[in-house]
């Protein structure tokens, strides 16, 4: 029989724990994190102030959110797309008075690597890094399928995404929220990405025209691209 593959049952709380808490929608207690993580609060409690010494997490009126030192660990991800991409996406959020943001695909989901708010707009949608979704949702999501080879049973939008070149959705992940994306396609490495903006469905928009500004956007950022 072969040998147990080495496991860390506190690591992987650890782990939990931050997973939990990026997707919180506010800061949660010692008890809410336990049930949550279904263990006991002694043991959460163990946790939390490993993280906090780490600030991996932050502490305020008794409740944990994540913590700074999550930014200092998330430049290292990606840190190429993460340096050509930043400037662009200000330029477009900008621009178009939204929020832009990049995503990567990690299996059969997408997280977001990187967001960008509008200095100046009456209502900001925020995207906060780390977020993730079902690849098959949502317009980011759509375009990194419609970057790659098309494959049986896919939905029908990936196809026409990658038809005209970007992909639109309304209220797929979020009710009352509108995406359009693109895909960030390098000439060495393929898709690696997509580049998207979000906005209340309120709004009025000229998608194609946000369209072709995400891929000016792309393009500037694959050229950037070892």
């Amino acid at each position: 029989m072969p040998a147990a593959t080495p496991y860390s049952q506190t690591l992987d709380r650890g782990i939990q724990v931050l997973e939990i808490l990026a997707e919180a929608e506010h800061p949660l207690t010692t008890a809410e994190i336990a049930a949550a993580l279904g263990v006991h609060r002694s043991i959460v409690y163990r946790i939390l102030r490993t993280l906090e010494d780490h600030r991996l997490v932050s502490r305020e009126n008794g409740a944990y959110a994540p913590g700074i030192g999550l930014a200092t660990l998330a430049r290292g991800v990606s840190k190429d797309l993460h340096t050509a991409a930043l400037p662009e996406l200000a330029a477009v959020a900008n621009e178009l008075g939204m929020t832009c943001f990049v995503v990567v695909p990690d299996g059969e989901e997408c997280i977001t690597l990187l967001s960008v708010e509008p200095r100046q707009s009456v209502a900001v949608v925020a995207q906060r890094p780390g977020t993730r979704h079902s690849i098959n949702a949502g317009a980011p999501g759509l375009a990194l399928l419609a970057g790659m080879p098309a494959k049986p049973g896919e939905r029908p939008e990936v196809g026409e995404a990658r038809l005209r070149g970007y992909a639109s959705t309304r209220g797929e992940v979020l009710p009352g929220m509108a995406s359009v994306a693109v895909p960030i396609v390098s000439g060495t490495r393929g898709t690696v990405a997509a580049i998207a903006v979000v906005h209340t469905t309120g709004v009025e928009t000229d998608e194609p025209a946000i369209a072709a500004r995400l891929q000016r956007a792309a393009r500037a950022v694959a050229a950037e691209l070892p």
